[in-house]
């Protein structure tokens, strides 16, 4: 493999460097790409929000507790840490970039659809499983490719694919509310696959032919250089697991990602057994949170870019914490569903600061490796979360589960407060020799 490139300290642990050469300018046709990537990223998004709203449902129609409710969730979050950094691996070695994208899309949605036709808790496992692998190939292909198509707008562009998440986060329970309101949580799974097979369609025929060089991004069978081998990716492999950012990065992203899987799973379990909401009620909850997110997201990415990224994540995760403690204090009160889109506004705003951050700290050869690195330690997070929080939940009580996510985010920020910030924003680029 070719050498990479940096501006950055010396004392950066990551690959030699030389100076940095030229991106390719992104232009107003590139920027609609943004927008495609972005829809699709809403639907990867619109499954595991919906699958949330239907768990109370399927819970008491299969007569589960609440550790197993909360294991449906961690089998799918374990599978994604065990698939991730291998298929974001598998991602940097392929230049079909649209084609990987619209793959994961429809991987994400089929399983969704069998569970549908499930009577059995260990089929619900499997699927779950599915999903946790399918996921893996959405975020670290189009995150870097749209970081390095605006480098000088890095944070703001990431955001935008992640406010994308938030809409389907939002989108999705409100809908779905309304559709249970007439028909039953079955014939909901089997129509919610329509709209992910054609988005998938779509980015096929559009963005099929996208691919990923290095530091360029184009026409498939455009680029110069030559796929790494095995053992050079081993190699650089071995170096990314001694970047200090990416590792403490990787540690906070874990624990946030334990509150945010916990409380997208107990949430709706908790307005609906002990507060008495309809399902249509909960949808709305559940949309007004994830609109604070879709609201903040842009915002601060925008402002990591001015800012710097570890002000904003750790005031916003800071926030959050306050913002729980107040929720599990209030109880049953009105206050508490008062709380939640508060809540939704700083928690889900920064997971992608974030990705920008590691992005900003890698070299573009290894993003897909890096951005599954990340993903699969926030994997294992959101796999310990759930059912940790239904131990907590059978033995103490829901409420219980919400002083448990207080601490989470407390833990999360104490890593990000840890993280190394370059003293020279990094650029990274091709060497000479690409």
């Amino acid at each position: 493999m070719s050498t990479l490139a940096i501006a950055s300290p010396p004392n950066a642990s990551l690959p030699n460097a030389s100076p940095p050469s030229a991106l390719p300018p992104s232009s107003k046709s590139s920027f609609r790409e943004v927008w495609l990537v972005t829809i699709g990223h809403s639907l990867t998004h619109w499954y595991p929000a919906t699958f949330y709203l239907l768990l109370p449902l399927i819970g008491h129609e299969l007569g589960l507790s609440y550790v197993q409710i909360g294991s449906i969730l961690t089998v799918q979050s374990a599978a994604g840490a065990l698939s991730n950094v291998p298929g974001g691996m598998l991602v940097d070695s392929v230049d079909r970039k649209g084609l990987l994208m619209a793959v994961s899309l429809f991987w994400v949605g089929a399983p969704y659809l069998l569970m549908g036709f499930s009577h059995q808790y260990w089929m619900l496992l499997g699927c779950a499983a599915l999903v946790g692998m399918g996921n893996n190939l959405w975020h670290p292909t189009a995150i870097p490719l749209l970081a390095r198509r605006f480098p000088e707008r890095r944070g703001l562009v990431v955001s935008i694919h992640g406010m994308g998440g938030n809409v389907g986060d939002a989108v999705a329970p409100l809908v779905v509310g309304a559709m249970l309101s007439i028909l039953s949580w079955r014939n909901v799974m089997v129509l919610n696959v329509i709209p992910g097979v054609m988005m998938s369609c779509v980015i096929l025929l559009s963005l099929g032919r996208m691919a990923f060089h290095g530091g360029a991004v184009g026409p498939a069978g455009t680029g110069k250089s030559q796929p790494a081998g095995a053992g050079q990716r081993l190699r650089d492999f071995r170096q990314l697991l001694a970047n200090r950012t990416l590792l403490m990065l990787s540690a906070g992203g874990a624990f946030r990602a334990m509150t945010q899987s916990t409380l997208l799973t107990f949430l709706p379990v908790f307005l609906a057994r002990e507060m008495g909401l309809s399902s249509i009620l909960i949808g709305g909850c559940m949309f007004g949170m994830q609109v604070a997110g879709f609201t903040a997201a842009p915002i601060a990415g925008h402002l990591s870019d001015t800012m710097g990224r570890r002000r904003i994540i750790m005031s916003s995760m800071a926030t959050s914490g306050v913002i729980l403690l107040f929720m599990a204090v209030a109880g049953r009160s009105p206050a508490f569903v008062f709380l939640v889109a508060f809540l939704g506004f700083f928690l889900f705003a920064i997971r992608s600061v974030m990705q920008a951050w590691l992005l900003d700290a890698t070299p573009p050869s290894m993003s897909g490796t890096s951005i599954g690195i990340m993903f699969g330690t926030q994997a294992v997070g959101a796999a310990i979360g759930p059912i940790t929080g239904g131990v907590l939940a059978d033995h103490y009580g829901l409420i219980a589960t919400f002083y448990f996510l207080a601490f989470t985010i407390v833990a999360a920020n104490m890593f990000i407060f840890f993280t190394p910030a370059p003293s020279v924003p990094q650029r990274w680029a091709p060497s000479a020799a690409e």
